[in-house]
């Protein structure tokens, strides 16, 4: 992440410094120049209007225009992930550290400026896990009480392990076993009607072993008769847990529409190999 952020801080910093001075440029010195200042800066804004395609006639010019709006793209966004976390980086000093840079002098030795990138290295590291501890508690805290209030509706059932269901449409079929390989359509979604996987979209059926799935899978499937289509809502606990996956947060009650279409006796060669829902690999 070290050379990431030295980059980073480079490249934000001659954007700052690029604003800053246009800025500056714009500032009537008093309020007697006030006219002429005015013209200088419609002057200035002209010149520094954005540029077209147009405008870059050469090789070079087209490169260096998309290299610095890639990198000015690129850390904007990260400036603004890592204020989020709390950490604000004073504009003024990282414009004076790109005009120092440029110079060839510094407030800060070499050591020193090792120490700082490692220190704000690690404040990062450190505000960010504490966001994810935070969001992983309010998500516990929310999906306790989502299962809560979802066991009271009619016609919600709740196992013993805690998976809480119900039956959309009843089949006829055989019931599968743990050790059996199955074929079902699904559409798995977070407590908030967020969408995070569908075989449905994919219009392409899911076939598994029912044994190598999140353990809310292996349990709630067993249930069904084959043609049935059953609403199921996993507790953190019987899916993905304190890690989360893929776009999934941690700690996060699932909620999936499940239609069982067959059941096929043999596992697949590769069957030893864990396998999970789709959205485990997002």
């Amino acid at each position: 992440m070290k050379q990431i952020l030295k980059v980073s801080l480079l490249a934000a910093a001659m954007t700052v410094a690029i604003t800053g001075c246009q800025q500056d440029e714009q500032k009537p010195v008093d309020a007697g120049k006030a006219a002429e200042a005015k013209a200088e800066v419609k002057a200035d804004a002209k010149a520094a209007a954005p540029a077209t395609s147009s405008a870059l006639k050469t090789f070079e010019e087209t490169s260096a225009y998309a290299i610095g709006q890639s990198m000015g793209r690129y850390i904007s966004n990260t400036l603004e992930r890592q204020q989020e976390l709390g950490v604000k980086l004073d504009n003024a000093m990282i414009m004076q550290g790109v005009q120092d840079g440029l110079v060839k002098k510094s407030l800060l030795n070499e050591e020193q400026l090792e120490k700082a990138l490692k220190d704000y290295d690690q404040k990062i590291n450190q505000a960010a896990a504490k966001k994810a501890a935070d969001d992983a508690k309010a998500s516990l805290e929310k999906g306790k009480k989502f299962l809560e209030e979802n066991a009271k509706k009619k016609g919600v059932t709740v196992t013993k392990s805690g998976l809480q269901y119900e039956v959309i449409s009843e089949g006829k079929g055989p019931k599968p076993k743990a050790t059996d390989m199955v074929k079902v359509h699904y559409t798995g979604t977070l407590i908030d009607g967020t969408k995070f996987d569908s075989s449905v979209d994919r219009k392409e059926p899911a076939e598994f072993p029912l044994d190598h799935v999140i353990p809310g899978w292996t349990e709630g499937v067993q249930l069904m008769n084959v043609g049935s289509k059953y609403k199921f809502y996993l507790p953190s606990e019987l899916a993905y847990g304190a890690q989360g996956a893929g776009s999934i947060p941690a700690n996060s009650v699932l909620v999936f529409e499940v239609e069982l279409l067959s059941i096929g006796k043999d596992k697949p060669a590769d069957a030893n190999a864990e396998v999970k829902t789709d959205a485990a690999k997002k």
